[in-house]
């Protein structure tokens, strides 16, 4: 019933029905508004209009209220009310719920989504860490050189690895990446302590989320993929980060596809301004870039925020399709918000519109969509359609059941995964490194062995040539005169005295070696 023959059909004004026009659906917009205005129920209605005419839609779900598009809505007085304003009858209506996977960072209330500490890249892991400019350059050395040799960066405990490696290698890479402070490198420890304490590891790793499985069709609807965001927003940097990683991989993962008839995909961005919140000039400019060149690869973007100057003027200025809800002027910012707000459409000669903006009811809305050239219309006060599926959030058994509908992508990403990383990579290098060093260690430790034995056998060789001197030496003073004797040709003339001089020789020279090498033995010992 929502969709038309060139467009998607959304609200209702004085002048009949007003429709996205489904060539102008990658163009992008903006659904804005004051709390309770009726924001999530106007994202319900886009995304039931892109569904019926099979485009998928990727939407964070806050509060779990966009759960119930998954079921059939039914009949109240307050469509009873509406049908005549629309000029339908209720024969004309067709309850039903969309085809759903519901997805979950934590995998607690839906399937499932990773990416790794690689694919996220330097720039954005350094927004989720909350890094200072120093900080960041840091880390980008780190991922520059683990490119150079190979080393893939998964989860939390790789990171951690990879800038315990570098806080030891960091001298090597000075001269061509400049200085790398082991204060900065415990700057970032303690962050990714932080982030995993908040249960952010269970993001980090694989199997990576596959972008191409947000693109999936289901009987000619559009998949709606609902992301379980409640507890992920108390982590704002890490939610709007994912986001636009989520947008980052479309972009380059997607062919060109020119100008189509209807949008490949359409991704709901909830609570926009978070994405735009302590965010650098250079990234912002990487985002601006991403949202101008992707409407060419077939997706379109809606950004849902309370005012429009939550918005960049250089990506509000992309933004042709246009939803306003009510807003609050109690203050004199408030103000100012609404002036600017009624400033970016286009004037409407039947009223003014920053009146209209504070006079508008729930349900009600300031529209504005692109016409046929490309060119914003004329802005209508007009009435946002009612879903034809459930308002509000569903229950925990049906969730199950959607779950278990899906479980063949469930099965797909359920259990983390491992591979070899830089973890591994490390810890092997460490315990190669160890082991070589104990190897060094031990002969060293034989060579010094080696040279005790050495030393301890020229000691030895020392003493028995003493002996041997000291011996001959005595020997030479005993029997130096019977030597001489000989020499000079003597003889003596009693036998029995040479016989009685030669036992007293051998004697003597027995005593006196003896002593001789107890008087070594004892000076070696002592030393």
């Amino acid at each position: 019933m929502y969709t038309q023959e060139n467009g998607f059909y959304i609200a209702h004004g004085p002048n009949g029905p007003i429709s996205i026009l489904g060539n102008m659906a990658n163009r992008h917009g903006l659904i804005a508004g004051a709390t309770g205005t009726g924001k999530t129920v106007t994202l319900q209605v886009i995304a039931e209009s892109f569904c019926k005419a099979g485009v998928p839609c990727f939407m964070a779900d806050m509060k779990g209220d966009l759960s119930g598009v998954s079921q059939a809505g039914k009949l109240s007085g307050f469509i009873e009310k509406r049908l005549p304003e629309f000029g339908m009858k209720q024969e004309d209506l067709t309850f039903e719920g969309c085809p759903v996977r519901f997805y979950d960072v934590y995998g607690e209330q839906g399937i499932s989504m990773r990416a790794t500490i690689g694919e996220m890249g330097p720039d954005l892991m350094a927004r989720i860490l909350g890094l200072n400019e120093t900080q960041t350059g840091v880390l980008n050395i780190l991922y520059r050189i683990l490119d150079e040799k190979g080393v893939l960066l998964d989860d939390l405990k790789d990171l951690r690895s990879a800038l315990d490696w570098l806080s030891k290698h960091a001298k090597e890479y000075t001269t061509q990446y400049g200085n790398v402070s082991t204060a900065s490198i415990g700057a970032i420890q303690r962050s990714l302590l932080h982030l995993e304490n908040q249960g952010a590891d269970k993001f980090f790793g694989i199997p990576s989320f596959n972008i191409m499985d947000l693109l999936d069709t289901r009987d000619g609807r559009g998949v709606l993929s609902v992301l379980a965001a409640d507890k992920l927003m108390l982590q704002p940097k890490l939610y709007s980060t994912f986001l636009l990683w989520l947008l980052s991989e479309l972009y380059s993962t997607l062919p060109e596809v020119g100008d189509l008839d209807k949008p490949k995909l359409v991704f709901f961005f909830d609570e926009a301004h978070m994405l735009f919140e302590d965010t650098s000039k250079a990234l912002t400019d990487k985002i601006e870039q991403v949202i101008r060149l992707i409407r060419s690869k077939g997706v379109g973007i809606f950004f849902i925020s309370q005012l429009p100057t939550d918005i960049p003027d250089v990506i509000l200025g992309q933004l042709g399709n246009r939803v306003q809800h009510a807003l609050r002027a109690y203050t004199p910012r408030d103000q100012k918000a609404v002036k600017v707000a009624a400033e970016t459409f286009r004037a409407n000669p039947d009223f003014k519109t920053e009146d209209a903006i504070l006079e508008l009811e729930t349900g009600e809305a300031l529209v504005s969509f692109l016409d046929e050239k490309g060119a914003p219309s004329v802005v209508e006060r007009a009435k946002v359609l009612f879903p034809l599926s459930q308002i509000g959030a569903i229950t925990e058994g049906q969730r199950l059941d959607i779950m278990n509908a899906n479980s063949d992508i469930n099965r797909k990403y359920k259990e983390a995964d491992e591979r070899e990383s830089a973890f591994e990579v490390f810890a092997r290098e460490a315990e190669d490194a160890a082991n070589a060093a104990e190897e060094a260690a031990a002969a060293k430790e034989a060579e010094k062995e080696e040279k005790s034995k050495k030393k301890e056998k020229t000691l030895w060789d020392k003493v028995w040539k003493a002996v041997v001197t000291a011996v001959t030496g005595t020997l030479a003073t005993i029997l130096g005169k019977t030597v001489s004797d000989a020499i000079t040709g003597k003889k003596s003339k009693n036998t029995s005295v040479k016989d009685a001089a030669g036992r007293a020789a051998k004697n003597a020279t027995s005593a006196a070696g003896r002593q001789i090498l107890r008087d070594i033995l004892g000076n070696v010992i002592k030393k």
